[in-house]
């Protein structure tokens, strides 16, 4: 089954979002945002920051509820959190005090998976993610990018069926962006769920993504294009940025982002 054909995991139906400001009044963050994941489809959202990104993931995984509007998972209304889905954010959510096989763990734990059986599957997720040697590491001993693989085993080892990430690799320096990318790609390409992620770099957006969904400035940001990626899998993220056709979608996407960039720069600065 296609990507187009697929049952639809995350379905934004004409959402509205508003925030009370603590001097009375309200801030309406985001306006009528119409957005569809199919099952398997990866979308990537870019935009000002500060224009409602997060907002939609926060929707998505049922944090909080829309003014208007509602968010559909797998056809059901979402009207609590979302159990289907696994939340990656930017900072870690690692326990300081546990062992990496341990964070890996708690996920099954707390749902009531025997400690053994656990552990055991744990295991065989640090080795997916290349950490299979660091079970006994505590988070201060590894490095931001080896704590990312353990946060994302930690959400994948629930079997999630939509994974909603949050600027992930924000954090990180280059090499090693690409190199999470490129493990996020691998283990996506295994087992495709859906995967709403948000990000500020275009081209790491690009390079991941099946879709790429532009979000205009705020307050009252909306959904202002829908770009189809159509560049070959499997991908390497360092390769796939030399193809033509990258930097092709590349200038006609950051024709509409720029100046949606500048506009949200300038309501940041009070001009």
């Amino acid at each position: 089954m296609s990507v187009s054909e697929a049952t639809s995991a995350v379905e934004l139906h004409g959402v509205d979002v508003a925030f009370r400001l603590a001097k009375g009044g309200s801030y309406r963050a985001v306006e009528a945002a119409t957005l569809k994941v199919a099952d398997g489809e990866f979308v990537a959202i870019v935009g000002p920051t500060g224009c409602g990104k997060s907002t939609l993931l926060n929707i998505a995984a049922g944090l909080i509820a829309p003014a208007a509007g509602r968010a559909d998972i797998f056809g059901a209304a979402l009207t609590t959190l979302n159990r289907q889905a696994g939340y990656l954010f930017q900072a870690d959510s690692l326990f300081p005090w546990k062992t990496a096989l341990e964070n890996v763990a708690i996920g099954l734990e707390i749902v009531g998976t025997p400690k053994a059986e656990a552990r055991a599957r744990a295991k065989d997720w640090l080795a997916k993610v290349g950490l299979g040697a660091f079970g006994d590491r505590y988070p201060h001993m590894l490095s931001g990018g080896q704590r990312k693989r353990i946060g994302l085993a930690q959400v994948l080892i629930r079997d999630p069926k939509i994974l909603l990430m949050d600027e992930p690799f924000g954090p990180l320096d280059a090499q090693t962006r690409q190199i999470m990318g490129n493990l996020l790609l691998e283990l996506w390409s295994a087992d495709r769920k859906a995967v709403l992620f948000v990000t500020h770099d275009l081209e790491e957006a690009i390079a991941l993504s099946d879709r790429v969904v532009i979000m205009s400035a705020g307050p009252a940001a909306r959904i202002i294009g829908d770009w189809r990626v159509t560049l070959p899998r499997p991908r390497d993220i360092a390769e796939i940025k030399l193809d033509p056709a990258f930097h092709t979608l590349h200038r006609e996407i950051w024709h509409m982002l720029k100046s949606e960039v500048i506009k949200g720069y300038a309501q940041a600065e009070g001009r």
